[in-house]
């Protein structure tokens, strides 16, 4: 134990303080923190103001663009082909052209501008258009518009749990969708680093010979361990820091954001533009300012529902037993070869179980109780991905504990074959290894 103890320590070491390592250590929690962080910022920057010329012929939607943060609404009395020749000339972001039509209503804008447009501005200037020639069909049909409007009605679905006990708690479909692909994507991610990692570190010390020297004071399967427990530890010190480093960096940010002058809501709620609201603008704008404030409310209740304990632990545990299991097939493939190249006839089979995981997510996410689901969170090739998309969405006890002691006795199981073959394979130079001399090391009594 003393042996596979120093082994562990130069493998976490000779790691740890490599460049790349210090190089991801930093570069992660940045790459992940800005996920939150740029969209934040980018919402709260002032844009460049940019001036669209609007040319109504009909005369009927020109007072209807209402100017915003980013787009103010100029209307033009010039025709069209001066318009159209002044635009680059001016300035101006975009020139938007209504053409007049003789028989029906106007249903048709050009924009005009120096520069691809964004797909926010056209969608709002149909939006516009849109609503005022419905408008102008219903009164010609003797609707009044504002029957229709009254009649519009949003509808919220709560979903609620109601557990064994009769105990009620408010659930979120969508928020456990996400968390699980991503808690699934990021077991994939991290057995796969860290599994190519034993498995380079197995075939550079076998063809430089350094591993003759090795054996000579510890026994393979020694050797074997200490590699793959050591590396884990390497992967488990990473994630640790990438999560807390990326608290902080998030941390920091939103307090830094926060001190910001920001207006409150009823001071947003009388003052658009600088300018007073009237009773009907007033009316639309409380409502928005309400339904926004609904989903902030509802996102916070979200994000307070996830059992952040069970979460981490969970990804703890299999991500260090699913790696543990891994990285021993991968450690016996690289004891078989010579070469990274010659290894995929054997990561082939290996790595199937893992794609073939990530693949049926989707699946998972629709049906997290199905047999499918079940099945695949029971077999332990398939269940370090599988049973972290399902975590979230509420999984019964027995389960979760009969897929980890599955996992536990399916590591011991890989780990004993892993080390029959890497006994034999850590000292073959120069051969072509199938499948057939692999089945013979695993039958030699040693």
């Amino acid at each position: 134990m003393n042996k596979i103890s120093i082994i562990i320590k130069r493998e976490y070491l000779s790691r740890v303080r490599k460049k790349s390592f210090i190089i991801m250590t930093i570069l992660g929690p940045i790459l992940m923190a800005s996920i939150w962080v740029i969209p934040l910022y980018l919402a709260n920057i002032s844009d460049e103001q940019k001036t669209i010329q609007v040319l109504d012929e009909t005369g009927i939607f020109v007072s209807k663009f209402r100017n915003t943060d980013e787009f103010t609404f100029v209307p033009v009395d010039i025709d069209f082909e001066t318009a159209k020749d002044n635009l680059s000339l001016s300035g101006d972001y975009a020139l938007l052209y209504i053409p007049q039509t003789q028989l029906s209503l106007p249903t048709t804008g050009i924009l005009y501008s120096g520069r691809q447009t964004s797909v926010d501005i056209k969608s709002y200037i149909k939006d516009v258009m849109k609503k005022e020639v419905e408008r102008l069909k219903l009164e010609a049909s003797g609707v009044e518009p504002d029957i229709l409007e009254s009649i519009k009605t949003g509808i919220r679905l709560n979903t609620i749990k109601i557990d064994a006990d009769g105990n009620e708690e408010k659930s979120f479909t969508e928020v456990s969708m996400v968390l699980g692909i991503f808690s699934g994507i990021l077991i994939y991610f991290f057995i796969f680093m860290f599994g190519a990692q034993v498995m380079r570190g197995v075939i550079e010390e076998k063809t430089s010979r350094i591993i003759e020297v090795i054996v000579s004071s510890v026994k393979p399967f020694q050797l074997m361990m200490g590699k793959i427990i050591g590396v884990a530890l390497v992967g488990l010190t990473q994630f640790l820091l990438w999560v807390f480093l990326t608290l902080a960096i998030v941390s920091v940010f939103s307090v830094a954001m926060s001190n910001g002058a920001t207006l409150t809501k009823s001071e947003t709620l009388f003052t658009e533009q600088g300018k007073m609201l009237d009773g009907k603008q007033l009316a639309e704008f409380s409502e928005n300012m309400d339904q926004k404030d609904d989903m902030i409310i509802q996102l916070l209740e979200a994000v307070r529902s996830i059992n952040y304990l069970e979460m981490i632990g969970a990804f703890i545990f299999f991500f260090l037993f699913g790696y543990l299991m891994y990285a021993a097939m991968f450690a016996a493939i690289g004891s078989a070869v010579d070469s990274e190249a010659d290894t995929q006839q054997f990561m082939l089979p290996v790595t199937i179980p893992l794609i073939f995981s990530i693949v049926m997510a989707q699946f998972i996410t629709t049906n997290p109780d199905g047999p499918v689901a079940f099945w695949l969170s029971m077999i332990p090739l398939t269940s370090p991905v599988i049973m972290m998309i399902r975590i979230p969405f509420g999984v019964p006890y027995y389960e979760l504990f009969a897929s980890m002691a599955i996992l536990i006795l399916s590591f011991i199981g890989a780990t004993w074959l892993a080390g029959k073959i890497y006994r034999t394979g850590i000292l073959m130079y120069g051969k072509k290894v199938s499948y057939r001399e692999l089945w013979k090391w695993l039958r030699y009594n040693q």
